[in-house]
């Protein structure tokens, strides 16, 4: 198995694949970093180039998970390393709790630690379901969608792509967020927001939208 990434998220996504996953059968890549060991905690190696990780694919596993944030890096490397031969894995932690009902989950997916997906849930390719978050019944995510940790989504919400839910964030019922959208943390949405705002506070505000300067 393949992390995506040897820093920050990546870290995180370890401990998840430790759940599931012998260490022995576990490795990073990191193209961009110069500040990277050979090995990472001194066990677990570190591809550094496109060709090694295109004949890890090709010998070993063709499995990778995405060990990084942002949503349009999450899109590029996702599309990418499916071209390179990869096969984007989700990876949902058993400490996280998912609906039995209703409930579809895309490819290269990661839900973190101690997460509640309810039932008649859609979440798109790509997502990013961080720790402590709670997803209520009849929510539709799209691909590519952030949500930082303590993120509430309540029941009947619609998330546009490429979207990023802040740190402690609320999405209260009914409401459609765009894509493209950047929710600030803690921020409270009571109403629809449209494709490519910043939207910060309690209530939220649109502060910023795709055709500012």
């Amino acid at each position: 198995m393949l992390i995506f990434g040897a820093k920050g998220l990546a870290k995180e996504v370890l401990e998840v694949c430790l759940e599931s996953f012998e260490r022995k059968d576990i490795v990073f890549y990191d193209d961009i970093s110069s500040d990277l060991p050979v090995k990472l905690y001194n066990e677990f190696k570190i591809l550094r180039s496109r060709e090694e990780a295109g004949k890890y694919f090709k010998d070993i596993d063709a499995r990778f998970i995405l060990g990084i944030g942002g949503p349009e890096l999450r899109g590029m490397v996702y599309r990418n390393f499916e071209e390179l031969g990869g096969q984007a894995f989700t990876l949902i932690s058993n400490t996280s709790r998912v609906g039995s009902f209703g409930v579809q989950i895309g490819k290269g997916v990661n839900v973190m630690l101690n997460s509640v997906i309810t039932n008649d849930v859609i979440i798109g390719d790509g997502v990013l379901v961080n720790q402590m978050v709670s997803i209520g019944h009849d929510v539709n995510i799209s691909d590519f969608v952030e949500v930082c940790p303590g993120v509430a989504v309540s029941g009947h919400c619609k998330i546009g792509s490429y979207s990023f839910l802040g740190t402690n964030c609320t999405i209260l019922p009914n409401i459609s967020i765009g894509h493209h959208v950047v929710v600030g943390a803690g921020s409270v949405i009571n109403k629809n927001i449209p494709d490519g705002c910043t939207v910060v506070g309690v209530p939220g505000k649109i502060i910023k939208t795709m055709y500012d300067n």
